[in-house]
């Protein structure tokens, strides 16, 4: 929504600067986003006279000139063809930009004369596209004035209209809300009537329905159409509108004045003698004033006449019945239109007219006539003619209800100290009607619903800079944490796992009791009763078959490679101790084109990303044990393992088997893992949040590879666990890089090369103590898994 000052002093009688003014709209809730002020721009600018325009010495289209300016006379070299002694133009000063040319003036000789200033074209001032020479001004202006105050160039504010104020659409609705908040005096805004000559002779006609409920209108005849007057042209102008004729302007004046849509009908295109408000008909269209056609539905209201629909109702025209020039009877129309059903036609229709924009928030359905009033009245000024009796058919909606106010509530609701004769005021300066105990909102606020709303217009005027500035009251410090251990955990999981790019997927809780059973699920007491589908009738034992699917359903649109998993509940039966909470992830992977030729293995991928995520979760990995025995028959013999802390299973992972995929539809090979957040024990708690100190050593690392001979049975990681065991303090880590089985190496037996990197902590270590270290590894390795030292 935009205005200007002039335009707001119509209705507010105040001598309010533009910044105050803005001031006051932000203060009141007015959001301004902008203000465009020629006299910030113009400031550098002022009015000049030439005093006298002699031939340059140096150039036959140059004239060099004695002018009178702000700052005294000045000698300036102008090309202009109507420059001449007497006139009265605008000078720029030394240094000044000029906005028209983008150029900054400095002083320079022109032919050998130098000019000391400029006098300005109305393109230089960006006051017209096109101009022949400087300005001419009259001869009244005082030397020194205001460039934009000579030519007329005032702010326009621009600020963002909320959708429960559809009084701020009008410059006389924020006239009322700046009076308020005593920047003026509100003028008066009454409307005086104007009597009709003769009787209707135009029927009008409602449907009943609620899209239209009440719409009045009257008949002027012998009008001359032709454009408006220059003082209405220019409201319209500064805003930004194109003037277009008087009658048009006439009614999107009063739109953007008093927050009133209109719309005038050509009379003598109107056909059937009446006119009606109604729903919309099946395969009816509209050829609208934007030049489109638009298909018109059973929820639009449609304005028509005996030929069919000639306008949207609160939207836009037909232009069948627009208005020309050589128009000389005219239908004014003014309706209240209900605003959802006006916001639907607008978005299906793709149409945002101003109209559209106001009755959709909800136009004041008591300035229905006054509105028609106002526009008879300007038309009958500008136009000239005579105006037959207003009908009107229906009734405006019933008026906001009064609500019960005790003064008091202000303080305790806002803490603003305000007495009840100023609360009063208040609220009548804004429109609302003061009786005792209770207070009606105006028919145009309709928004204000209750006493807390009373409370805000209130603060709102009174300033919101005024509320008392009060702390919180103290809240006690909650014990504890917010997030328990396992909420910690499920959190940590989510992240972890989406950086190491794998995919969230939220699935049911159910699954079907055949796909159930292949996970080790679908007992009879965890079939559902009553399923919310025939293929989800069992709750799940496992996220697994959900994800597999899942993997199946993106191969089959084309993403063969994707990686999913889900955080959330099994149930192994039917009791609360049967509920566990698992991190469940799995992914199809797929061979990658490589230049060598090899392919890494998925399940080390798996396992990396596993035993990744457990560390995140602060589960001691180095004291899992991977074990190959009893896994469930959904895993692949062979290609999966079970980590277990003692007896405790904290997680599975591997291959999935291919019997399972193909019970489930899905092309294999699938990988997954499958965690139990409440099999991981919690951390021994430390005596401070601090974190240890970080200790490097300065001396350089040494390697040494051993290579045993161990049971064939003997799980490579458990000796390497038992090789790092052996001195915790100088082994930094033990690495198995390589196992053999084969000639020199007994059956049943198999060779396990392991690489030891040693870290010295205070000072290099001897020969002596690195033979020291590799007999405690080989004694500890022996002990543990019964390895020999590979001769």
């Amino acid at each position: 929504m935009k205005f200007t000052p002039s335009w707001l002093r119509e209705h507010l009688q105040t001598d309010a600067s533009t910044p105050r003014i803005v001031e006051a709209m932000t203060m009141a809730g007015l959001e301004v986003e902008h203000v465009d002020d020629p006299a910030a721009k113009l400031a550098a600018f002022s009015v000049a006279k030439i005093v006298s325009a002699v031939q340059h010495p140096n150039a036959d289209r140059l004239q060099v000139c004695q002018v009178d300016t702000v700052d005294g006379r000045k000698e300036i070299v102008c090309g202009a063809p109507n420059a001449r002694a007497g006139l009265t133009t605008i000078y720029a000063p030394i240094g000044a930009y000029v906005p028209g040319s983008g150029v900054t003036l400095e002083a320079r000789p022109v032919r050998g004369v130098v000019s000391n200033g400029m006098l300005c074209s109305a393109r230089e001032l960006e006051v017209s596209e096109e101009s022949d020479g400087i300005l001419e001004l009259s001869g009244d202006l005082a030397v020194g004035a205001p460039a934009a105050e000579a030519l007329g160039r005032e702010a326009v504010i621009d600020f963002e209209v909320t959708p429960n104020r559809p009084d701020w659409l009008g410059v006389a609705g924020i006239a009322r809300d700046l009076g308020a908040a005593g920047v003026g005096k509100l003028k008066d805004l009454s409307v005086v009537p104007v009597a009709g000559a003769f009787a209707n002779p135009m029927e009008i006609r409602l449907d009943g329905s609620d899209a239209c409920p009440v719409f009045a209108g009257r008949l002027i005849r012998g009008v001359k159409n032709g454009p408006s007057p220059a003082w209405l042209q220019d409201r319209l102008s500064s805003i930004g509108l194109r003037p277009i004729n008087a009658l048009v302007d006439v009614t999107n004046f009063i739109s953007y004045d008093r927050a009133r849509p209109l719309h005038v009908y050509d009379a003598g295109k109107l056909a059937g003698g009446f006119i009606e408000a109604r729903l919309g008909r099946d395969g009816e269209t509209l050829e609208g004033l934007d030049g489109k056609t638009h298909q018109i539905t059973t929820e639009m209201c449609v304005i028509a006449d005996g030929s069919g629909a000639i306008g949207l109702g609160g939207v836009m025209g037909g232009s069948s019945t627009g208005c020309s020039e050589t128009t000389t009877e005219v239908f004014v129309e003014s309706a209240w239109f209900d605003p959802i059903r006006t916001a639907q036609t607008g978005r299906v229709t793709g149409i945002t007219s101003d109209a559209q924009y106001r009755f959709a928030r909800g136009v004041d359905p008591e300035f229905v006539v006054p509105g028609l009033e106002l526009a008879t009245a300007l038309i009958l000024q500008i136009c000239g003619g005579e105006a037959s009796e207003i009908t009107v058919t229906g009734a405006p909606p019933a008026p906001p209800a009064p609500i019960a106010f005790n003064r008091s509530y202000v303080r305790r609701l806002s803490g603003l100290e305000v007495g009840p004769e100023r609360i009063d005021a208040i609220l009548r300066d804004l429109g609302f009607t003061v009786e005792a105990g209770q207070v009606t909102p105006p028919s145009w606020r309709r928004d204000v619903e209750g006493k807390a709303d009373l409370v805000e217009e209130v603060a709102r005027i009174e300033g919101f800079d005024a509320l008392p500035t009060e702390p919180l009251p103290p809240m006690a410090t909650a014990i504890g944490g917010v997030l328990t251990q396992r909420q910690r955990r499920i959190r940590t999981a989510r992240r972890a796992l989406a950086a190491t790019g794998y995919a969230e997927t939220i699935t049911w809780s159910f699954t079907a009791q055949a796909k159930a059973v292949l996970f080790g699920g679908g007992q009879p007491e965890l079939v559902v009763t009553n399923p919310v589908a025939s293929d989800l009738d069992a709750m799940r034992p496992s996220i697994l078959p959900n994800l597999i699917e899942a993997l199946g359903r993106n191969a089959r649109r084309g993403f063969a490679d994707a990686a999913l998993f889900e955080i959330g509940p099994i149930y192994r039966g039917d009791q609360p101790a049967d509920q566990a909470t698992m991190i469940t992830a799995a992914f199809a992977p797929r061979t990658q084109r490589r230049w060598d030729g090899r392919d890494l293995d998925p399940v080390f991928e798996l396992k990396a990303d596993l035993m990744s995520l457990l560390d995140e979760l602060g589960a001691p990995t180095a004291s899992l044990q991977i074990d190959q025995s009893g896994l469930a028959d959904w895993w692949h013999p062979g290609c999966a393992a079970v980590l277990r802390l003692g007896k405790q299973v904290v997680a599975e992972f591997g291959e999935l088997h291919p019997r399972v995929l193909k019970t489930l539809d899905v092309e294999g090979p699938v990988y997954g893992f499958e965690i139990a957040v409440e099999a991981i024990p919690e951390p021994k708690r430390k005596a401070t949040k601090t974190k240890a100190a970080l200790k490097l050593s300065a001396l350089m690392p040494l390697r040494r590879d051993f290579a045993f001979v161990v049971d064939e049975a003997v799980a490579a990681g458990d000796l390497a666990r038992a090789v790092q065991g052996a001195d915790k303090a100088l082994i930094a880590e033990a690495r198995v890089f390589d196992v053999y089985q084969g000639p020199g190496v007994a059956e049943g037996s198999k060779s396990v090369a392991v690489e030891v990197t040693v870290q010295p902590q205070d000072k290099t270590l001897a020969e002596a103590e690195i033979e020291a270290l590799s007999a405690r590894i080989v004694a500890a390795a022996g002990k543990a898994t019964g390895a020999k030292l590979r001769a």
